[in-house]
C-alpha cells in the first residue's frame, strides 16, 4: 500500500479535488455534523477493497469528491487544531508559510490575488488575507467548504474541478495547495496547465504532495513503516472500491521526475524543490508521518514554479 497523502488519518489520502460545478458557496454552516441515529452492524457498508488498478479522470474525481463530502467533518475534528483557523502549513512536518516564505518575502503579498486549490477549510487563504492578499478558496469538496463556512472570514469560496478552473485568463498573480487536487487526478499536467492559464506573467505556483519516494514504504509511523515494500517505479494507481467495483478512493502515483516533466510540460518553470526536515518540536504522528520516519527519509516535497 502507498504512503498516506497527508493529512488524511488512513491509508493513502490528502486535501485532494477532483471535479464538479463552479458555484460559490454563500450559506454560513454553524456545526460541523448534524446528529444521526446510531447504526446497527446489519447497516453498516462493508469496508472497501484496497487494490491497484487503473482509474480514470472521471472516477478518479468522482471518488474524491464522495470521499471528501464523507470524511470532512472528522478530518476537521481531528486535525483541525494542528492546522488552526487561519494557518499556512505546507504538510505534516508544520512547516509554516509565515517562515518559510515561498510564496513570497513578507510584506510581498499585500495586494495581490491568490488562488488556493484544494483549500479544505481554507486555512491558508484566511492567512492570506490577514496578509494583505485577496484569496479565493477553492475546492471539490462541498463539505470541506462547508467547514470553511462555519470556520468563518471574508474569503470567497468556489467549489469547483482543479482540471477545469472557473476563472478568466490572467486573473490571479500567485496560486497555491497544501496537499490539494494533485495527488488524486489521473492528469496532474492538466492542473498545472489550467493554473498557468489563470496566473498572469511572472506569476508564482507553489504546491506540495507527499514525497514521492514515500510510495515505496509502507503507510506506518513506526520501524514497520522504513522497510521498502513496493517499487517507486509502478505507477499503478492506489484504489479502494466498494462492493460493487465502484472507486470510493483514488491516488495517483507520480515519481519526483514525473513531477518536474508534469510542471515543465505545462509551460512553468522550476524555481526551487523543498524538502522540509522534521522539526524538533513537532512530536505528532499524523497517519504514516512521524518523529521517528521523518528524521530518516523525507516526507513532503514542494514545488515552487514560476510562470515567465
Amino acid at each position: 500500500m502507498p504512503e498516506a497523502t497527508w493529512p488524511v488519518p488512513r491509508p493513502a489520502a490528502a486535501p485532494g479535488r477532483g471535479s464538479g460545478g463552479s458555484t460559490e458557496s454563500t450559506t454560513r454552516e454553524p456545526i460541523i455534523q448534524e446528529p444521526v441515529p446510531p447504526r446497527s452492524a446489519a447497516d453498516e457498508a462493508p469496508e472497501p477493497e484496497a487494490t491497484r488498478r487503473t482509474a480514470s479522470p472521471a472516477e478518479s474525481s468522482r471518488a474524491s469528491r464522495g470521499w471528501w463530502d464523507g470524511n470532512a467533518d472528522e478530518y476537521q475534528r481531528e486535525h483541525g487544531a494542528f492546522l488552526g483557523d487561519d494557518r499556512f502549513v505546507w504538510g505534516p512536518e508544520g512547516l509554516d508559510e509565515a517562515d518559510a516564505r515561498l510564496l513570497g518575502p513578507e510584506g510581498s503579498l499585500k495586494g495581490l490575488d491568490v488562488l488556493e486549490i484544494g483549500a479544505g477549510a481554507a486555512q491558508c487563504s484566511r492567512w492570506l488575507a490577514a496578509e494583505g492578499a485577496r484569496p479565493v478558496a477553492l475546492d471539490l469538496s462541498h463539505r470541506q467548504l462547508q467547514h470553511a463556512l462555519r470556520i468563518g472570514g471574508e474569503v470567497p469560496l468556489v467549489e469547483a474541478d482543479a482540471g477545469a478552473l472557473p476563472f478568466a485568463d490572467g486573473s490571479f498573480d500567485l496560486a497555491c495547495s497544501a496537499y490539494g487536487a494533485l495527488p488524486f487526478v489521473a492528469e496532474p499536467v492538466e492542473v498545472v496547465r489550467e493554473v498557468r492559464r489563470v496566473l498572469r506573467p511572472g506569476g508564482r505556483f507553489v504546491f506540495s504532495v507527499t514525497h514521492p519516494v514515500r510510495w515505496a514504504f509502507p503507510d506506518e509511523p513506526g520501524p514497520e513503516g522504513l522497510s521498502v515494500a513496493a517499487s517507486y517505479f509502478d505507477r499503478t494507481p492506489y484504489v479502494e472500491q466498494d462492493e460493487h467495483g465502484q472507486a470510493v478512493y483514488v491516488e495517483h502515483h507520480r515519481t519526483l521526475g514525473d513531477r518536474v516533466r508534469d510542471v515543465v510540460g505545462a509551460g512553468m518553470r522550476l524555481v526551487d524543490l523543498v524538502e522540509p526536515e522534521w522539526p524538533a518540536w513537532n512530536t505528532q504522528e499524523w497517519g504514516g508521518w512521524s518523529p521517528l520516519r521523518g528524521n530518516l527519509i523525507p516526507g513532503t516535497a514542494i514545488f515552487v514554479c514560476a510562470r515567465d
